[in-house]
C-alpha cells in the first residue's frame, strides 16, 4: 500500500483549506484507514511507518493514505491538517 506525498497546486491548496481540520501534539499512535484519506499538512512533521516502510512529510505536503492501511504515526512536531475521506 503506497502513501502518496506531493506538492499540491495552488487551486488544490485553496480547496483543501475549506475542509475540516484535525491536529495533535507530539505523540506516537497506531492508526487504521477505513477509507482513503487526503490531507494537507499546514503545520507539523510526521513519519508514518507501515509494513511497506516509512514515509516522512511536513508542512505544505499533500498526502493520500490508501483505504485499509495500518500504520504507526510518529508526530515529532505538532500537527494541524485539513482532510477529507473518499
Amino acid at each position: 500500500m503506497d502513501i502518496i506525498v506531493r506538492n499540491p497546486s495552488d487551486s488544490e491548496k485553496a480547496d483543501m483549506l475549506r475542509e475540516p481540520t484535525w491536529g495533535c501534539d507530539v505523540s506516537e499512535f497506531n492508526w487504521y484507514y477505513d477509507n482513503s484519506e487526503t490531507c494537507l499538512l499546514v503545520a507539523g512533521k510526521v513519519t508514518v511507518t507501515h509494513s511497506g516502510g516509512s514515509v516522512s512529510f511536513g508542512e505544505g505536503d499533500m498526502i493520500t493514505f490508501p483505504r485499509g492501511l495500518s500504520c504507526v504515526w510518529n508526530v515529532t512536531k505538532p500537527v494541524k491538517k485539513h482532510y477529507y475521506f473518499s
